[in-house]
């Protein structure tokens, strides 16, 4: 879900993720431009963004409708969408609207700069708010939002909370009630032809790996076990296969 300009660029990512098999609930903004970021990559696959977000900060909660949350399990987003208006706005409606028709809502904390631009008191502030029940961080987004205490300290904030450690593989967090569940899922390491995207297709395929999981009956322990070596397959899918430019004509 999403807001772009009506222009060249806005049709050609709607076009691209429908050519992907991905369902777009896109609003086209008169007089605003589709979102852009300039993605610099390093030698070693590291990049760093510079972002003009432009028509994607203008989706109104309004823009909404509860029919695109039927049967989901999940609302996922990332911390992105939670702020600045109307898009905050549209953020917890979408929530609102995924709960009442019982999905889940997971949210990756996506970036330590718009993190805490008012402050770790403000960042957890928000995320009690939202109560996710999945939570993702990186490592370093994790210290940044928890200071000195250790990563368990994301339970108090979700359910389920993954810390994603790159090569290192993951961290996997979770509450089975007054027990504490702490797993490390180690991954393959792999030459990285780029890094973009590949948290976000960690985040997709623990998603898929972990609803799959929990509906076939397996405990919980061997969920999160399995949630998280699905994400592990999603990234390295994502780190080693080489991705055509989308050329705007």
């Amino acid at each position: 879900m999403a807001a772009v300009g009506r222009d060249a660029a806005g049709r050609a990512l709607v076009g691209a993720i429908r050519s992907d098999g991905v369902t777009p609930h896109v609003v086209r903004v008169a007089r605003a431009r589709t979102g852009r970021i300039g993605v610099l990559v390093e030698p070693d696959g590291e990049r760093t963004f510079v972002q003009d977000r432009a028509a994607a900060l203008q989706l109104a909660p309004t823009d909404l409708k509860s029919g695109w949350f039927a049967r989901a399990d999940a609302v996922h987003m990332p911390i992105y969408s939670l702020l600045d208006e109307p898009l905050g706005l549209a953020g917890r409606r979408a929530i609102e609207l995924g709960r009442a028709s019982g999905a889940a809502v997971s949210l990756d904390l996506a970036s330590i700069g718009p993190l805490l631009a008012r402050g770790r008191r403000a960042a957890r502030s928000l995320i009690a708010e939202i109560a996710p029940d999945i939570l993702f961080a990186t490592g370093s987004e994790a210290e940044a939002l928890l200071g000195r205490y250790a990563v368990e300290g994301l339970l108090d904030l979700a359910m389920v909370a993954v810390v994603k450690r790159g090569s290192k593989g993951a961290t996997v967090l979770a509450r089975d009630g007054d027990r504490r569940i702490r797993l490390e899922v180690a991954t393959t390491p792999v030459t990285a032809i780029d890094t973009t995207g590949a948290g976000d297709a960690f985040d997709a395929g623990f998603l898929v790996g972990w609803f799959t999981s929990r509906s076939s009956g397996r405990s919980l322990q061997a969920s999160l076990q399995r949630a998280a070596l699905a994400g592990h397959r999603a990234a390295t899918r994502q780190l080693t296969t080489p991705r055509s430019e989308l050329v705007i004509s």
